[in-house]
């Protein structure tokens, strides 16, 4: 197959084949809320896929979950999936906050909606069919792939303010 979203070729672990993708995902808003992006790679060995996109009016961290999304539901078939990501808000709640969040019936600890359900439930769904490691990196600090990744979700608010 010929690109990352086809999750390619095996990677030998032990006595298995098993299939890793890697991706790498950023946000970016100007003003928050405000016009936003979201950029995502998707690496396969040596085959990579970039994405990206925008909305006219959103938050930062909206960006953020929707370049996480985006990223997974652009994968083929189920893979093993290292998502890298700058935003602790995403990491922390996918492996986190979420469990809570879904026991109180997408309330907060004190009984407020949680922000941004929608999304939450979207990544939730998004990841299921992979078995995924969360790893948190920081952010403009030189990661070659996050500052890809940045570079993309700014084109991405590029093009929404554009569409505005």
């Amino acid at each position: 197959m010929s690109d990352a979203t086809a999750a390619a070729g095996p990677e030998t672990g032990g006595e298995k084949t098993v299939t890793v993708v890697d991706i790498y995902t950023d946000g970016a808003c100007s003003g928050n809320p405000g016009p936003g992006g979201w950029g995502a790679i998707l690496r396969y060995g040596t085959v990579e896929k970039e994405l990206c996109g925008g909305e006219p009016g959103t938050t930062n961290n909206r960006m953020e979950l929707m370049a996480a999304i985006q990223a997974l539901e652009a994968l083929k078939r189920p893979v093993k999936v290292r998502l890298h990501t700058d935003s602790q808000y995403v990491k922390d709640g996918i492996t986190k906050w979420i469990h809570g969040w879904k026991a109180r019936g997408w309330q907060t600890a004190d009984k407020k909606p949680v922000k941004n359900a929608e999304l939450w439930k979207r990544l939730e769904a998004a990841k299921k069919p992979h078995e995924i490691e969360f790893h948190w990196v920081r952010g403009h600090a030189g990661h070659p792939e996050n500052e890809r990744a940045d570079e993309l979700a700014r084109k991405g608010l590029k093009e929404a303010r554009q569409r505005g």
